[in-house]
């Protein structure tokens, strides 16, 4: 169990720092806090009392920082973008005071770590470190304790209706976040998509339709009944810089888990069906990594291609992209893409299908696009890529716009007026 913290709501009433400190926060915890709490005021000159038969002056009180909690079932230990952006988010809470955020997230144990609560749950993707909770008992439990004025829940599988239940009995807001829809979903699941395609988008439906709003990058409609109301915003960590230094190679470069919805088999059989025999490097781990290599000696290319593990660094990973001739993002259902931004901004050449949304965000300048799913055209614009020099001014100056800081202050203006 974790201790009972005081709302928002709970603090602002307190109207004086004496009545603040007795609320003991920190104590309460009996860990840091997460964010900066509000300062108490400076008391009179000498600190005397007021003379007898006046009253004090009432004082204004800073309103607490909106506690955020974000709940996430697909933050595993290799994930890509979700994860990248919760741990963005919370080390700007942390650096900041802008909010006091806390992260739920499924684990091997139950704990209670700060602003982290790992609840327990079952190994399910062991290549991404993908876990499923062993129920919702200690996920409505945690939310109760902690109180939040606005919960996100970033997908629609881990009892997203029970999550709206207690956040309209604490008074606060659901947001539901959009990273992956119903055809990205059923890509990923064993057998035929349209097995999977009508019951991803009922639990769609319910969880979105019980949301107070819903943040994404795509027009959600489709999957969901409703279109979005807020903007996800996306960055890139500080290391995602142009690396001038670093020789670029002759090599085309994935990144990514490999799993069928990654697009990952397109990308071989374009690689099969060039003249020129550049290599293909694919980092990263994934379910199928073995029919990729067995899909590698059928087309005749496996002395090209090369898989290598997962890398976490950022500072490695800048120079992994920087050193590439082009950078490929080939999945046709991408909801953002951020590996794509993460290359350009790094100075490397990129390619990513014309429905990528990061495709856009990053610009013609940096990126070639294809239409999805289509092999040829894949490769035309690898071919394109390969032959262009990388624009480093341009990469500068995506990477300068990119900046995590300013999307999470639009969020939480976002934030701010929904739970108003």
């Amino acid at each position: 169990m974790i201790p009972s913290i005081p709302t928002r709501a709970d603090l602002h009433c307190h109207s004086t720092a004496s009545q603040l400190s007795k609320l003991g926060i920190q104590r309460a915890l009996g860990l840091p806090e997460c964010a900066t709490p509000p300062q108490p005021e400076r008391p009179d000159a000498g600190g005397a009392a007021p003379p007898a038969g006046r009253r004090p002056h009432l004082r204004l009180v800073s309103r607490p920082p909106l506690r955020v909690v974000d709940v996430a079932l697909f933050y595993g230990t290799r994930s890509g973008g979700i994860r990248t952006y919760l741990d963005a988010k919370a080390d700007y809470a942390a650096r900041t005071g802008a909010f006091d955020h806390h992260l739920v997230i499924p684990g091997p144990r139950e704990r209670h770590l700060a602003c982290r609560h790992e609840l327990p749950a079952v190994t399910a993707g062991p290549a991404n470190g993908y876990r499923v909770p062993r129920g919702a008992g200690r996920l409505i439990a945690t939310l109760r304790e902690l109180r939040p004025d606005v919960v996100l829940v970033h997908d629609p599988f881990w009892a997203p209706l029970s999550v709206a239940e207690v956040a309209s009995g604490v008074d606060a807001a659901m947001v539901a976040v959009h990273h992956a829809g119903v055809d990205f979903n059923a890509a990923a699941l064993p057998g035929p998509d349209r097995l999977w395609r009508g019951s991803l988008r009922a639990s769609f439906r319910r969880a979105y339709a019980a949301a107070d709003g819903i943040m994404s990058a795509v027009d959600t409609f489709a999957d969901s009944g409703r279109a979005p109301t807020m903007q996800l915003r996306l960055g890139v960590e500080p290391a995602f810089r142009p690396q001038a230094r670093e020789p670029r190679g002759d090599h085309v470069l994935y990144v990514g888990r490999l799993s069928r919805e990654k697009g990952v088999d397109l990308l071989l059989d374009a690689a099969a069906r060039s003249s020129d025999p550049w290599p293909l490097q694919l980092v990263g781990n994934g379910p199928t990594e073995g029919a990729l290599a067995t899909r590698a000696r059928r087309l005749g290319i496996e002395q090209r291609v090369s898989f290598r593990p997962y890398v976490r660094d950022h500072a490695r990973l800048a120079r992994l992209y920087a050193r590439a001739r082009v950078v490929c993002m080939p999945g046709p259902l991408e909801t953002f893409g951020l590996v794509a931004l993460e290359a350009a901004a790094s100075g490397a050449r990129t390619v990513t299908a014309a429905t990528a949304p990061s495709a856009r965000a990053i610009g013609p300048a940096l990126v070639d696009t294809f239409r999805a799913r289509d092999a040829g055209d894949l490769l035309a614009a690898i071919e394109r890529a390969r032959e262009r020099v990388p624009d480093l001014e341009a990469a500068r100056a995506l990477a300068d716009r990119s900046d995590w800081g300013a999307a999470f202050e639009a969020e939480l203006s976002q934030l701010e007026a929904l739970a108003h």
